[in-house]
């Protein structure tokens, strides 16, 4: 139901009255829907300025530094709740009862295992193929395995795929970090927490035990919270998308994937090290930072700022002592470490960047933690895939949920030729 109306004039004629809908935070939106009928279409390229949907799962509030799950803070949930009951709450709506938990936890744990006809699909992978190419492939493939459970108006049904793309997300990303580097796949353990085991799966070998570092799996566990959903960013919207034609929820997730294996999507982290290598060692610092500063050199500091978040990064606070105390435990000695802090150090002291608001984001600190536990950068994007899933399947079962859903159908403003003549060839 309108609140208001806003009135569409166009050489003092009034064309329409535009409904003007309130949420329960965030800015209005004008409802546009019949604007068509009175002979035009807004133009937004990128959606910059659009509400493609209405949702409950996450709010952000770029100017103030929010985010919220369900209504809870980013910070809350990341230091005081594990992956998998953010996970429940992104799916339900709100925090579990410890029995709820422990059911949710004991349904993921019992799903983690993948069909060991899905292993001949990494097989027909070239040893050198990208990580995310393989995760994409084998997503979309699961849905070959659970044909016979794939009605998308069944909610039990949907939350099933949802469940079993939680659980064996880590399994298949662990597969194709294995399969790149020529050792044999490691099967999930049911005795381990979610983080734990994806470490677990990622770095034992059967010729030894590996035991999982409680700090790593800790540093883990808040990288997957931290990155778990983000409104309706390009991979979440082209999920919605895929899922709005009836697609199948592996195919829309996959979808996802390969939206988020953009660059400008998901490849922020990877870009903080390639940054680094660049810039080499602490003596070069200096001179990063004042090409950073110079408005006619292209060069710009990766993970620094964010396009959404005007003042501060609300993920970056709990990232920063995670990494913090990730390097500590390690004591690692490497030269990108060292030029990492001291870029950390320059971003919060240096009036520039302060003015700038130029601060280190989730991305900065996601990625040194991820170097500094060794997992090569190629497989950063591919963990920022498993960790969004949950938020991507909780937007598709909302879409799905909601009455009068349509599929998705962008407008245009067209520039090309219009009424050639067409010539047959002959004549040509």
């Amino acid at each position: 139901m309108a609140d208001s109306k806003a009135s569409l004039s166009i050489d003092g004629n009034v064309v329409a009255d535009l409904p003007i809908l309130k949420g329960s935070a965030g800015n209005d939106v004008i409802d546009i829907r019949t604007l068509g009928g009175a002979g035009y279409f807004t133009y937004d390229p990128g959606f910059l300025a659009t509400a493609s949907c209405e949702s409950e799962i996450t709010f952000i509030d770029g100017d103030k530094g929010v985010l919220q799950h369900r209504g809870y803070p980013i910070d809350s949930l990341a230091k005081q709740a594990d992956y998998l009951e953010v996970c429940y709450i992104l799916l339900n709506g709100s925090a579990p009862t410890k029995a709820q938990y422990d059911e949710f936890t004991k349904i993921i744990t019992n799903h983690t295992m993948v069909h060991e006809k899905l292993v001949h699909f990494f097989h027909g992978f070239l040893p050198d193929a990208h990580p995310m190419a393989m995760l994409c492939g084998v997503v979309g493939a699961l849905s070959s395995f659970y044909h016979s459970d794939l009605d998308i108006n069944e909610p039990d049904q949907r939350m099933r795929s949802a469940h079993r793309l939680i659980a064996k997300m880590p399994t298949i990303a662990a597969m194709a970090y294995k399969y790149s580097i020529g050792q044999p796949f490691v099967y999930p353990r049911n005795d381990l927490s979610y983080a734990e085991n994806f470490l677990h799966m990622l770095f034992s070998v059967p010729a030894e035990e590996y035991v999982v570092s409680p700090t790593v799996a800790r540093a883990m566990d808040r990288i997957f919270t931290l990155h778990a959903d983000h409104e309706q960013n390009a991979s979440t919207s082209t999920v919605r998308l895929a899922g709005s034609s009836g697609a199948n929820p592996y195919a829309c997730i996959a979808a996802g994937v390969a939206s988020l294996w953009g660059p400008a999507h998901g490849g922020a982290n990877e870009a903080c090290l390639t940054m680094l290598e660049e810039i080499g060692s602490l003596d070069r610092v200096d001179e990063f930072v004042a090409k950073a500063k110079d408005k006619s050199d292209p060069f710009r500091l990766m993970g620094f700022g964010h396009r959404v978040y005007k003042n501060f990064d609300p993920r970056a606070t709990v990232m920063r002592e995670t990494c913090h105390e990730v390097l500590s435990e390690l004591g690692i000695k490497d030269p990108l470490l060292d030029v990492a802090m001291a870029l950390e150090k320059v971003a919060l002291e240096d009036p520039y960047f302060i003015e700038k608001k130029l601060y280190p984001n989730v991305d900065f600190y996601s990625g040194i933690i991820l170097k500094a536990i060794g997992i090569p950068t190629n497989m950063f994007t591919v963990i920022f895939a498993m960790s969004r899933t949950v938020g991507w399947i909780a937007h598709w079962d909302e879409m799905l949920g909601q009455p009068g859903q349509k599929i998705g159908r962008p407008r245009q403003k067209y520039t090309g030729e219009i009424d050639r003549e067409f010539v047959p060839l002959s004549d040509r």
